[in-house]
């Protein structure tokens, strides 16, 4: 059984079996942008990429909501299950499922009918306009079973099956390219094609990862549970760091666009989006070990193995460290060759973004430890300490730094934000892994919570 896995196999052996395959999963969801832009890029040009760049929030917020129920409902259910509440683990999933579906729905209505409004909220100028705007009611079509897909991949690591959700990331990079070259290179479709690849290939994802969910002899599964209101709250609440995180990305992208439209116009936009693309590989490998480490975490603490928590808490920072030295060199040294791939001829836009690489990639020697960090405090159920680390990094300091850094530094000032927010993040971070400390015993949860409460 999984179960006994997750509370008695090698640590090491359990990071590569859930870290490895959550980690592909995210680089590979990180592609399916990746991939927009090279297409838009050299095909159709440096203003396209604006538009997705502009655009993105919205879709960002979207998926911020489906990682609130995702993530709080796989703590919660891994936590259950270590527990050995089966009941209340199936309640927890039928309940997530309805609430997603629910909130889907909305947000896809709100896509399609409002597109041009959201555009303009997310500063988008008349040159742009149109393009966001079709960006985002083009891909909202497709958010209810992109929603499902994060819920159900999760959960899948619950039933045996933690590789699906990477399976399923395989298939969509594969119909992603596919649909990218038919309709942004032959068809010629350009913003629009771009769109309906990226969010046809995400459905494709809900397509591998919900055959689990159909077999009733799993322990969850759609046809056990009942709604239960009483989960909402503790799922919401053990989401809730991952939901802020997704706002902050959301609110830094709007701040970090408008600081660049106002200094460089739509070529300050388009650097900004090209570093992105880059950086974002690290990115993604880090929140892929966070991600994998989540149930890992939650279960053993849930059956009060501390001991083992802490040992894959130790490996996690240590593997994502030397995944963010490696994104720190790549920025610092190899920059220009790879931003020309996005970029191509526009060697104004091109000299920007290579100057920026250089400063960005400072933030890469701290942001791994506050990524662990903030999903670790989630996964054992301090979503407060996690939102704490998941704001500081992704919107306080953001927001501090690009109101007081391009004062004095101009556009460096717009590149050091992130360094700035990751610095401070860091320190924010360590201090609340210092107050509350794991015992070496296998003292039980209480007893850890009441004595933290000493602290």
């Amino acid at each position: 059984m999984e179960e006994n896995i997750l509370k008695q196999g090698r640590i090491s052996n359990l990071f590569i079996k859930f870290s490895v395959p959550a980690i592909i999963a995210m680089v590979i969801a990180g592609m399916q942008t990746v991939i927009d832009g090279l297409f838009l890029g050299n095909f159709i040009g440096s203003n396209a990429m604006a538009s997705v760049s502009l655009g993105g929030p919205y879709i960002q917020f979207v998926i911020g909501f489906s990682m609130l129920i995702s993530v709080g409902s796989l703590s919660f259910m891994g936590r259950s299950l270590g527990e050995g509440n089966k009941k209340l683990t199936q309640d927890i999933f039928k309940t997530s499922f309805i609430l997603l579906s629910l909130g889907a729905i909305f947000f896809s209505f709100v896509g399609i009918v409002f597109s041009k409004n959201i555009g303009l909220a997310l500063g988008a100028n008349d040159v742009l306009i149109d393009n966001v705007s079709k960006y985002i009611r083009v891909i909202s079509i497709c958010i209810l079973p992109m929603c499902l897909a994060f819920l159900i991949g999760f959960a899948d690591r619950l039933v045996e099956k933690p590789d699906l959700y990477f399976k399923g990331m395989i298939v969509s990079l594969i119909v992603n390219i596919t649909l990218n070259y038919i309709l942004i290179k032959k068809l010629q479709l350009g913003i629009f094609g771009a769109a309906l690849a990226t969010g046809i290939s995400y459905s494709s994802v809900f397509v591998v990862v919900v055959p689990p969910m159909l077999k009733k002899e799993n322990v969850i599964n759609l046809f056990v549970g009942k709604f239960n209101k009483d989960t909402i709250i503790p799922v919401v609440y053990n989401g809730s760091s991952e939901a802020m995180s997704a706002l902050a990305t959301v609110v830094s992208a709007y701040l970090f666009n408008n600081a660049f439209m106002k200094i460089a116009g739509e070529s300050g936009v388009a650097a900004f989006t090209s570093i992105n693309y880059i950086s974002q590989f690290g990115m993604l490998t880090v929140f892929g070990i966070a991600d994998g480490i989540t149930s890992i975490i939650s279960y053993n603490y849930g059956a009060n193995q501390f001991d083992r928590v802490k040992s894959i808490l130790k490996l996690s920072i240590v593997v994502s460290f030397i995944v963010c030295i490696t994104t720190f060199i790549v920025l610092f040294f190899f920059s220009d060759n790879l931003i020309t791939m996005f970029i191509g001829s526009d060697k104004f836009v091109v000299d920007l973004a290579v100057i920026g690489s250089k400063l960005y990639a400072f933030s890469f020697i701290f942001n791994g430890f506050s990524i662990i960090y903030s999903s670790y405090f989630t996964a054992i159920g301090y979503a407060k300490e996690s939102i704490i680390i998941a704001l500081s990094r992704g919107l306080v300091f953001i927001v501090i730094g690009i109101s007081i850094l391009p004062k004095f530094l101009g556009i460096n000032g717009i590149w050091l934000t992130v360094p700035f927010a990751e610095v401070l993040t860091f320190i924010v971070s360590f201090y609340l892994m210092n107050k509350y400390r794991l015992p070496s015993t296998h003292a039980s949860i209480g007893e850890l919570e009441y004595a933290n409460t000493k602290q």
